[in-house]
C-alpha cells in the first residue's frame, strides 16, 4: 500500500522573517557561494524575500547544496517566488481561493482561481492551485490539464511534477505515476515523500508481477 500526501501545494509557504545578512542583491549573489552554510542560507532568504522568478535558477542550484539546511531553505524559497504575483489584488484573490480550498469549498475555490487565471494567465501558481482543487474534488482529468499549464510556464515546478505522479497513481496508472515522480525527484532530490512513493510503487509492481507468475 502506498500512502500519498497531497503534493500539489494547498498553501503558499510562509515568508521568511527578515534577518541580518546580505543588504544588496550583489551581496546576496556572492553569499550564495560562500563556504559557510549559514551565510548561504541567509542569501537564500534574501532571494526568497526580495527576488523575482528570474532568480529561480539560483535557488534550484541550492537544492543540491551540501547542507540539508540550505537545501530546505531553497525549496521553501522557490515556493515563495512561485506564489509572488506582483499584484496585491491578485495576491488577495489567491489567499481567498486557498482559504476556500482548505475549507472544502471546491466550487468557490475553482471560481476564484479561474478569475485569477483570466486576469493573469501567465501566473503559473494560479494554475497550480486550481489543479490542486480539481485533485481534491476528484476531477483528475481537469487537474492533469491544469498541471500541464503550470509546466508550460514553469517546467521545473516540482510540485506540479509530483502532483502529476500522484494523480496517475490515484488513476492506477502506475507506469506514468513512476515517470512523473522520477521527473520531480530529478528536479528536486530532497523530496523524501516522492522517494517513498517511488519505492512503494516499485514494490507494488513487483508484488503484482509475482502474483501473475
Amino acid at each position: 500500500m502506498v500512502l500519498l500526501a497531497v503534493v500539489l501545494t494547498v498553501a503558499a509557504a510562509p515568508a521568511f522573517p527578515q534577518a541580518q545578512g546580505p543588504q544588496t542583491r550583489e551581496q546576496a549573489l556572492a553569499a550564495l557561494k560562500h563556504a559557510d552554510a549559514a551565510t548561504r542560507a541567509e542569501a537564500v532568504v534574501w532571494l526568497a524575500n526580495r527576488g523575482a522568478m528570474s532568480d529561480a535558477p539560483l535557488l534550484h542550484e541550492r537544492l543540491r547544496d551540501e547542507s540539508p539546511f540550505v537545501r530546505a531553505y531553497a525549496e521553501r524559497a522557490l515556493w515563495l517566488l512561485w506564489a509572488r504575483s506582483g499584484d496585491a489584488a491578485i495576491d488577495e484573490l489567491m489567499a481567498r481561493g486557498t482559504e476556500e480550498m482548505q475549507s472544502g469549498e471546491h466550487a468557490k475555490a475553482v471560481e476564484t482561481f479561474t478569475s485569477v487565471i483570466k486576469t493573469k494567465p501567465d501566473f503559473a501558481e494560479a494554475w497550480n492551485r486550481r489543479a490542486t482543487v480539481h485533485y481534491l474534488a476528484g476531477d483528475f482529468e481537469r487537474s492533469i490539464a491544469d498541471c500541464g499549464e503550470v509546466l508550460k510556464r514553469n517546467p521545473l515546478h516540482f510540485g506540479a511534477l509530483s502532483g502529476m505522479g500522484q494523480i496517475f497513481f490515484q488513476m492506477q496508472d502506475y507506469d506514468r505515476a513512476l515517470a512523473w515522480f522520477r521527473r520531480a525527484l530529478e528536479v528536486n532530490p530532497n523530496m523524501t515523500g516522492v522517494e517513498l512513493n517511488i519505492k512503494g510503487i516499485e514494490e507494488l509492481q513487483r508484488d503484482k508481477r509475482g502474483r501473475s507468475t
